[in-house]
């Protein structure tokens, strides 16, 4: 990873103008995307599959008058008026008829008898539930054909006119409103109130990075990679249905991560220029070595985001999938547009001061020359962190307790966390929606802001209005109904619906029990009237996501839970590294959980927070949470412990190593932290009532995880375990993939770049390489054209044979082959590298392997066929003649077999070069350090001069013949 990077970052720097370039036109055309062919973001949240939903769904064929969303306009008179007398009266028909005739209205019910009409004007039967029991208010119900969220703007209109009308008509004291399902969501949009974060942040930036120039290059690279985002967003709703939390989440996440995954780079080239790197060396490495924690770090963000799709929901694995692209364009854009801008500022990069203190350098130095390096005195803020680190390693088990106890304290709440989908209560106070539904709760109940629908098909009766009778009866005597205002058949005769209103709201618990109890009594009244009846609704749809989300969230928590401990192991080759980060990683959920249902479901800081009202929270807060939240951990995690491991593995002990890594990295985590909890709690005040829970739980877990976790617990737990922290079973070690974070490998490869010194062009080199079982090669170089030899009776042979084209493991020691290090360009070599046996060797020539083993050891107990003989000469042949007239690269070939079978196929004027004891005992009995020692001081490969006797008189036993048998 670290060297495609570091490739990157060069190229990147070569090519900065066609970088901006390139990432201005994507921005351009994702934009034009957007603007013609958006269908804008406003999808209703829905789980196909429920029996809510597949109600619905069929109503929409059998019933559309009440499939759809509604909307409601209520009428209140003044005190000691009724609204059955005049002018209510006349004012309410009136404007029943005038909502007949706005778009999409499917049908009016008026509160009135013989006032109800459909679509096509005609008087239905009406309903009994517009009028309050003490005739003090009515409501008018407007039956859409439309979506919760996707209401057009010409019917929002009409409605608000004829509500304006009936105002206009009543006496002083009465009131009107409208509002419904249809608008119970608001559309989120951007407020002044994000800008503060962006604002916060670039303070941070401007202490951590100390100049203008480079405190604005983060803010304005997160600003194009979320107009990317953002774009690519709409331009897809072209071709797939998406919420309106999903462009509001991308944003938020977009603009923190890659303001925090540029600072990164950034920092490591500031900290590197100081130290006298060339400014383009600097890029490349800074890209390197932070850019693979950045990608890392992204990499656990979308793996978690992506993973929402584990709960099975459409919509949630839309907005997951959404979210993890911003993050992965974010990414993008940190590796590649970053590394040109930093070409582009030079030197000025760096604060004045520091500047002037550099050694001939200047804003127009040799961006490849190297620079005097400025050895800077320890700051503040270094102090400061020293000062923190020794306070909680000094009795860690003091400090583990303490933060256990106060983050355990703070996950109490979220034992009572309850969710469900947002209504109206959740919009501001003046809101026509909110004061609608608080007029309904005041006049009719509750329960009318939520009614149920019991739904089935009846084709099978004779008598629907009957039977549709008999069945409301039976609901009215299921606890928890309040009233039965309707039920009827449609007018096929063939489906009834049967409205009901619940006596609590639609979030009490007493609704969700009312929907269970309803859905049980299922059998009984199929045995009874011959209907299978479903509840659905809006407020059942809620019902059923949240119970839904509710499941997942268990499930989703495994996954994310194991892939922590997986990838942490992977990074840190450690056992106790992992458990610890990921119960710190549980610990901060919990706190962000407890404080969301402290605020939004308990209404504590309410008003200072601008929540319109307590209750449950967002149904899918939870899983979001939890997802977006664990790979920000993770990044914290990565960022500081592998500065610790880092100082451990160079030779520190446990405790230095700890106090040493943590002041190393705790000035930009700290900046990180705070310029993530700044952009996300600027979209808490005014944020939308769906994103704003999402914000409160983001920062209050960003804030904790940092602070508290990785700053005070992890150092307080590392110190405690001592070296045991960096300890892994060496089976688990074998097993696990190895990810080099911090660029550990690009480091080797850059030191070994000229090496070996001795034989710079070697196409094969190594020195004291020591395999498994206490195998070794001391030493080995192999010459461009030299071919060699590998007698299979050596211990060493098959393994050096195996690690020559990247399929074989070694202990120590180092390889070069074909310009590529082992075992950190294993990858590249296994691309460029091929196995053959002789009848394969011409296929695997076609190829153009820069390193091939002809496998011959068949050849010691089983003659050779004359055809493959043959075949694989004229093979060879072709290949160095084609080598000489410079057609193709050069293939270093090693042959794994005698030397006498490789001089049957080779040409001529080969030369060869093998290992000088065949009979080399294993080694694995004695101390490898002294083996290497002794070995070291006499040469390990010798060139041996081509033999030129003729092939007739080799030794038998070489290859056959179907004429002459064994020559």
């Amino acid at each position: 990873m670290s060297t495609v990077l570091y490739a990157l970052g060069r190229w990147a720097t070569r090519a900065k103008f066609l970088v901006l370039a390139l990432w201005i036109a994507v921005l351009m055309l994702l934009g034009a995307g957007a603007v013609f062919l958006g269908q804008g973001a406003n999808a209703p949240i829905s789980i196909p599959g429920t029996e809510s939903q597949d109600a619905i769904t069929s109503l929409s064929h059998t019933f559309p008058e009440v499939s759809g969303t509604s909307a409601t306009v209520i009428v209140a008179a003044a005190p000691g008026e009724k609204v059955t007398d005049e002018p209510y009266r006349d004012s309410i028909i009136r404007a029943t008829h005038e909502l007949e005739g706005i778009t999409d209205a499917v049908a009016v019910q008026s509160p009135f008898a013989g006032t109800q009409v459909d679509a096509t004007g005609k008087e239905a039967d009406p309903g009994t539930g517009g009028l309050a029991a003490d005739e003090s208010a009515a409501l008018i119900t407007v039956q859409l054909d439309a979506e919760t969220g996707s209401v057009a703007e010409s019917t929002e209109a009409g409605i608000k006119q004829v509500t304006d009308d009936i105002r206009a008509e009543l006496p002083q004291g009465g009131e009107t409103s409208w509002g419904g399902d249809a608008f119970s969501v608001a559309v989120p949009g951007i407020s002044p109130t994000e800008a503060i974060g962006v604002i916060i942040a670039f303070v941070v930036l401007l202490l951590t990075l100390g100049s203008l120039l480079a405190a604005g290059m983060p803010l304005i690279i997160a600003m194009i990679g979320v107009g990317v985002s953002i774009a690519g967003i709409f331009f897809v709703t072209a071709f797939a249905e998406l919420t309106s939390t999903t462009p509001m989440l991308a944003l938020m996440l977009g603009l923190a991560v890659g303001i925090d995954y540029t600072l990164f780079i950034v920092s490591r080239h500031q900290e590197q220029l100081r130290a006298g790197m060339p400014i383009n060396e600097s890029i490349a490495r800074a890209t390197a070595t932070s850019g693979s924690a950045v990608v890392f770090a992204g990499l656990t963000v979308i793996i978690a985001l992506v993973g929402l799709s584990v709960a099975g929901i459409p919509f949630l694995t839309a907005l997951g999938v959404a979210a993890a692209a911003a993050v992965a364009i974010s990414v993008l854009i940190a590796i590649t547009l970053t590394p040109a801008i930093l070409a582009m500022a030079g030197i000025r990069i760096l604060p004045r001061k520091h500047r002037r203190a550099l050694a001939g350098a200047s804003a127009d130095a040799d961006a490849d020359a190297p620079t005097a390096a400025v050895a800077p005195a320890p700051t503040r803020a270094d102090r400061f962190f020293a000062g923190w680190v020794r306070g909680v390693t000094r009795k860690p088990l003091i400090t583990i307790v303490a933060v256990l106890a106060v983050l355990g304290v703070a996950t109490i709440p979220a034992l009572d966390l309850r969710l469900a989908l947002p209504n109206a209560t959740s919009l501001e106070a003046d809101n026509p929606a909110r004061v609608t539904y608080e007029l309904t709760g005041e006049h009719f109940g509750e329960g009318y802001n939520g009614p149920l629908l019991l739904t089935g098909s009846i084709i099978g009766s004779t008598d629907p209005l009957g039977l549709m009778e008999d069945i409301a009866n039976e609901v009215r005597k299921v606890p928890g109904v309040a009233d039965v205002p309707m039920s009827t058949p449609n007018q096929g005769a063939d489906t009834g619906i049967v409205q009901i209103v619940p006596e609590a709201g639609p979030h009490a618990e007493s609704t969700t029990e009312l929907v269970h109890a309803l859905r049980d009594k299922h059998d009984e009244w199929q045995d009874k009237f011959g209907v299978s009846f479903a509840v659905t609704g809006f407020t059942a749809v809620g019902i059923d996501v949240s119970t839904l989300l509710l499941e997942a969230l268990v499930p989703f928590g495994i996954l994310v839970v194991g892939l922590s401990l997986i990838l942490l192991a992977m990074v840190f080759r450690s056992v106790w590294v992992p458990i610890k980060a990921t119960l710190g990683f549980l610990l901060s959920v919990g706190t962000a959980f407890g404080a969301v249902v402290a605020v939004f479901q308990w209404g504590w800081l309410g008003d200072a927070l601008n929540v319109h009202s307590a209750g449950p929270v967002l149904s899918f807060m939870p899983i979001i949470l939890m997802g977006v939240l664990f790979g920000l951990a993770m990044d914290y995690e990565v960022f500081l412990v592998a500065r610790i491991r880092e100082e451990y593995v160079h030779g520190a002990n446990a405790q230095d190593a700890i106090k040493r890594g943590f002041v190393g990295s705790a000035k930009v985590v700290t900046a990180a932290a705070l310029i993530m909890f700044a952009v996300f709690a600027a979209f808490v005040p005014e944020g939308d009532p769906s994103i704003k829970v999402i914000a409160l739980g983001l920062a209050v877990g960003v804030f904790v995880d940092a602070f508290i976790v990785r700053m005070t617990l992890v150092p307080a737990v590392l110190a405690l375990l001592g070296d045991r922290a960096w300890w892994m079973p060496r089976w688990l070690s074998k097993i696990l993939p190895s990810f080099d974070v911090e660029g550990e490998g690009l480091t080797r490869e850059i030191a070994h770049e000229n090496w070996p010194e001795d034989a710079p062009n070697s196409a094969i080199a190594a020195d004291r390489l020591l395999f498994a079982h206490g195998v070794s090669v001391p030493r080995l170089r192999i010459a461009p054209g030299d071919t060699l030899v590998l007698d299979p009776r050596a211990p060493a042979a098959l393994p050096l044979a195996q690690a020559l084209v990247g399929r074989g493991k070694f202990v120590a020691g180092t390889l070069k082959v074909a310009g590529l290090l082992l075992p950190e360009r294993g990858g590249s070599l296994r691309a460029r590298a091929a196995w053959a046996e002789a009848a394969q060797l011409r296929d695997a020539l076609s190829d153009g392997p820069r390193v091939l083993v002809l496998d011959l050891r068949k050849a010691a107990t089983q003659p050779l066929d004359y055809a493959e003989v043959e075949g694989a000469r004229s093979a060879l042949a072709a290949l160095a003649a084609l080598t000489r007239h410079g057609d193709t690269g050069p293939t270093t070939l090693v042959v794994l077999g005698s030397r006498e079978h490789a001089e049957q196929l080779l040409p001529h004027d080969a030369r060869f070069v093998e290992l000088d004891d065949p009979g080399q005992r294993d080694l694995a009995q004695r101390d490898p350090e002294l083996v290497g020692a002794a070995a070291s001081q006499s040469e390990y490969a010798r060139e041996v001069p081509r033999m030129t006797t003729p092939v007739t008189e080799q030794s038998p036993h070489i290859f056959q013949t179907p004429e002459e048998g064994t020559r």
